[in-house]
């Protein structure tokens, strides 16, 4: 049987995997998520090896998932698991956690999520500035969340380079 662990626990280079749902969930629904996650992480392998890992909910809306590969690494198969797993239970949630297309960001202290296009042009319109607060959900390892990567200023993630990189030329 596979360890869960506390995600504070997983060692910063631990493995991580970033699911951000399309919507917040509420009280009921994240207990239901969290309920399905552990009984999926108590039964998760790698080659039949049993994996550490550490679950963590933050906005209601994103999910963490962390391995702490000192013991086993994921492997492809064991991957491909995890993201069948999220994926039903979004589904049976009402909930996409696995599409890339948004961008999640804070506005006046809520999360906000936009599709990319939109939020181009709210960075056009000056809507978002290099100064808003977005999500990093591109991290792989646990501890770039715990030092500040995950939540931080559009010019300090890659959102710089992909919104913002014409305006800070001119």
């Amino acid at each position: 049987m596979s360890a869960i662990i506390d995600f504070q626990n997983i060692p910063d280079d631990g493995r991580l995997w970033i699911f951000a749902a399309d919507r917040q969930l509420d009280d009921s629904q994240s207990r239901r998520l969290l309920d399905r996650i552990d009984v999926f992480l108590e039964r998760w392998t790698a080659h039949r090896q049993d994996l550490v890992a550490a679950r963590d909910l933050r906005y209601s809306m994103f999910l963490f998932i962390a391995v702490d590969e000192r013991s086993a690494a994921a492997s492809g198969c064991s991957i491909d698991a995890l993201v069948r797993e999220v994926k039903e239970i979004g589904s049976e949630l009402g909930v996409d956690f696995t599409g890339h297309g948004l961008v999640h960001f804070l506005d006046k202290g809520q999360v906000n999520q936009v599709p990319r296009a939109e939020f181009a042009r709210l960075a056009c319109e000056g809507r978002v500035t290099p100064d808003t607060v977005v999500f990093d959900n591109t991290l792989t390892r646990a501890g770039d969340v715990r030092s500040g990567k995950w939540q931080v200023a559009a010019r300090k993630s890659w959102h710089q380079d992909v919104f913002f990189r014409e305006r800070s030329r001119v």
